[in-house]
């Protein structure tokens, strides 16, 4: 006797004691006498179909079929075939009988009459979605009978179903048999359970039961026959109830009935085999069976078929069933993107697709797929990331940017692309929020204060907005010490104007967060040199600056020496011009630099144009963050000491989003904060043009009268503990005093340490200008010509100015 795998427990339908899976709600259609049901696993509630057949004893025919399902069904594998997962038989005691129970647990799936009745497809995309499962039904079957030399006997609706990624697969296995159509002698029976199959889908020869004609017929003639009857049964949209139903083939498409018509001929031999209908039926050849036939053999693909293919796609995607695109076409993006068979413009579509999504479902089918491309090498992904990061940013959590993304994106401000540098900048705008104060102050600060002198203009423009609109983001302690100091020294004494306008904007979008002692002693006297900028825009954003923060002083004014003597004015400001503005991104042509495999297919051609026109105005008030991108019109933007010098290679040659090699972030217990002193690294000689930048931003933009200056004090060697948390302490000027001395002090005194300005005095001319007598000025004797050869002194005609 049969030994039953699992203990037999009493209770009527109460399942197999220690069964690893929940029974659920059954179906209303299954293949033969089978109960299909769905269900779930015990141990992570992943979800399962749960087929089951009930005998009256351990020897009913039915269960004895159903066992020779389970066998087969558990060692024939095949794609296009239903996954076969766990099994089991017990005896169940109902009252006074005893049941035998067979369960077969597989991936879950619906009948294949029920998906189609929920999809509700019409007209084209109707065709293409029966083409597919046809298709897919067809290689089945041609697996069996050409490749297994088997039988599969019962090929109908019913033996059909319909996985959640849209795939149709075969089961019903109970009746499978070997063909032995060698074997001329026997005279058995060669489907041992043909019984189980219904008259109205039996071909001639097996309702006769005429087994020497079976069996020299091809092993495809009883399946092809049963293809023929599923065909009917799809495009009619009923079960056939019989076998001269067949011959109505009003609802077949015209391109597909001549084979319909050619697997249900009446002579065997002469069926068509299941292989030839998926390999030369027109009716296959539709956009939904390309598409996907192309994702399935992806990695067969040549890189020109593959970049062709996902530029087409997003266009493509919107001509299939959603329904279809949405549960097979995009899982199929997003592994092909995990394993790296993909190339960088899949992700355009991927993204595009995900959209489609709805929130929730969003989160759980797109972002996990994101969250692990962050981690590529791939230059090509990290910047279709950061590119389209506007549109899936939002959808992540606080945790998951801070433990999982930033450190790959961080990565970027380092890379030697400044096309890379510049997208993981503006990255920042909507990662930030998400980041904790940890990581703003003891890594992206660092960051920002490197980029706040990069070789390229655009990036330190972009930094300064990036400074300005996170600023809400940081906490008090940190905007004291980093925001003044980033806006004045570095920003406002650019020599971009662009950046030292963003600069001006900065503090304006920011002014709620300084005391009015602040606004006097530090932002005030910074602004107001660039009043008298070379730059217009300059000029006019340091105009309407000075207005907004005398106001700002004057209300404070009012309020302290009117009788309202509260305290100072370090926030309430909403009332006045711009303090809610916003600050919009500065427009650059930076490009990726590099291999041309390196590139992304998403990056904007080069240009020779200026890096930078110009920031946007801040409105009073917008509440979002608008990225502005404006051309520059003027060819001469940049100082022509930056033009002259060529652009120095980065400090770091990471070619990826590994670990960085120049230090940033094992280093942070020796570097000061980035902002404590005007040099970009220590580790090496700094590049000739950064040297050039930190020498302009040291100086005033602006000298209107050389004036004495007073020799800096040095350094001292001993920095405390506290100075390595400072960002920007090293650089920020001293508060006020009450006793200034004059400016006609002797240089030759030592420096007096209560002069604000003594550190960023300018230093004194060094040429003298030659008295008119010495030169050819009028009244100077012209010198007498002299004959013969005469030794020509070049060296005052080749002098360097």
């Amino acid at each position: 006797m049969f030994k039953f795998l699992k203990d037999v427990v009493s209770g009527s339908g109460a399942g197999v004691k220690d069964f690893p899976y929940n029974i659920g709600e059954p179906y209303s259609s299954a293949w033969g006498s089978w109960t299909h049901s769905r269900g779930t696993s015990k141990d992570d509630g992943s979800p399962v179909s749960i087929f089951s057949l009930t005998g009256s004893n351990a020897n009913d025919g039915h269960l004895a079929a159903g066992r020779n399902g389970v066998k087969r069904l558990r060692t024939v594998r095949h794609p296009n075939i239903l996954s076969f997962l766990h099994s089991t038989e017990a005896e169940i005691f109902d009252g006074s009988s005893t049941k035998v129970v067979i369960y077969i647990v597989t991936e879950p799936v619906m009948p294949l009459a029920e998906k189609i009745k929920e999809l509700g497809l019409q007209g084209t995309q109707r065709n293409e979605y029966y083409a597919w499962g046809l298709y897919r039904i067809a290689k089945a079957v041609s697996f069996l009978n050409n490749d297994c030399k088997l039988v599969h006997g019962n090929v109908c609706l019913e033996s059909v179903v319909v996985t959640p990624t849209l795939d149709w697969k075969l089961h019903a296995f109970d009746a499978l048999s070997e063909f032995d159509g060698n074997n001329e002698v026997s005279t058995g029976p060669m489907l041992q359970y043909e019984w189980l199959v219904g008259l109205q889908y039996k071909p001639m020869e097996l309702a006769k039961s005429d087994w020497t004609t079976i069996r020299k017929s091809p092993p495809w003639a009883i399946d092809s026959w049963g293809l023929g009857c599923l065909i009917y049964e799809i495009f009619a949209g009923m079960k056939l109830s019989k076998t001269e139903e067949l011959r109505n083939t009003a609802s077949i498409p015209k391109s597909l009935l001549p084979d319909y018509q050619r697997l249900l001929s009446s002579m065997p031999s002469r069926r068509l085999n299941s292989s030839k209908l998926s390999e030369n039926c027109e009716y296959f050849q539709n956009k939904l069976v390309d598409t996907i036939h192309f994702m399935e053999i992806l990695n067969l693909k040549d890189s020109v078929e593959k970049d062709t293919f996902f530029r087409k796609l997003p266009t493509l995607a919107e001509q299939l069933p959603r329904e279809i695109v949405l549960k097979k076409l995009l899982p199929l993006l997003a592994s092909s993107l995990e394993f790296g068979s993909a190339a960088a413009p899949a992700l355009t579509a991927f993204l595009k697709i995900g959209a489609w999504l709805p929130s929730e479902e969003f989160n759980k089918k797109v972002l996990p797929t994101i969250v692990k491309l962050f981690a590529s090498n791939d230059r090509a992904i990290r910047v279709g990331l950061l590119q389209h990061i506007d549109q899936y940013g939002e959808s992540f959590s606080a945790q998951v940017v801070d433990e999982q993304v930033y450190a790959h994106v961080a990565t970027g401000f380092s890379d030697t692309s400044a096309f890379l540098r510049e997208l993981t900048l503006k990255s920042m705008l909507i990662l930030a929020p998400k980041l904790s104060q940890r990581t703003l102050s003891g890594s992206l600060l660092k960051y920002l204060s490197k980029l706040q002198v990069d070789e390229e203009a655009a990036i330190r423009t972009n930094t300064t907005i990036l400074l300005g609109n996170i600023a809400s983001h940081l906490n008090e302690g940190t905007r004291k010490r980093v925001l003044i100091n980033a806006f004045t020294v570095r920003a406002l004494r650019d020599t971009f104007p662009p950046a030292r306008g963003a600069g001006i904007m900065a503090l304006c979008a920011t002014s709620s967060y300084y005391d009015v002692q602040e606004i006097a002693a530090r932002v005030l006297p910074n602004v107001v040199v660039l009043t008298i900028d070379p730059d217009s825009d300059v000029r006019s954003k340091a105009f309407q600056a000075v207005e907004q923060f005398l106001q700002i002083v004057k209300q404070y004014h009012e309020k302290a020496y009117g009788g309202d003597d509260t305290e100072s004015m370090g926030s309430g400001n909403a009332s006045l011009p711009g303090n809610a503005s916003i600050l919009g991104w500065a427009m650059s042509s930076l490009t990726m630099k590099g291999k041309p495999s390196e590139q992304a297919a998403q990056a904007p051609p080069k240009s020779t144009s200026p890096l930078v026109s110009a920031v946007s105005n801040a409105s009073s008030d917008s509440q979002n963050t608008t990225l502005l991108r404006t051309a520059s019109s003027s060819a001469g933007i940049i100082d022509q000491d930056m033009a002259d010098q060529p652009a120095p290679e980065s400090p770091t040659s990471t070619d990826g989003w590994g670990e960085l090699e120049n230090g940033i972030l094992e280093d942070q217990e020796n570097d000061k904060g980035g902002w404590d002193d005007m040099l970009p690294l220590e580790d090496d000689k700094p590049p000739p043009a950064l040297v050039n930048i930190q020498a302009a931003q040291k100086r005033p933009v602006i000298q209107t009268k050389p004036q004495v200056s007073i020799p800096r004090p040095k350094s001292t060697s001993n920095v405390g503990k506290d100075t390595d948390e400072d960002l920007w302490g090293s650089i920020a000027a001293p508060p006020p005093k009450v006793g200034v001395k004059p400016l006609n002090a002797s240089t030759s005194a030592s420096v007096d340490s209560d002069d604000p300005w003594a550190a960023i005095a300018a230093p004194p001319p060094t040429t003298r200008a030659k008295p008119l007598s010495a030169g050819r000025g009028r009244g100077a004797k012209p010198a007498a010509p002299k004959l013969g050869a005469q030794r020509i002194n070049r060296a005052s005609s080749t002098q360097k100015f």
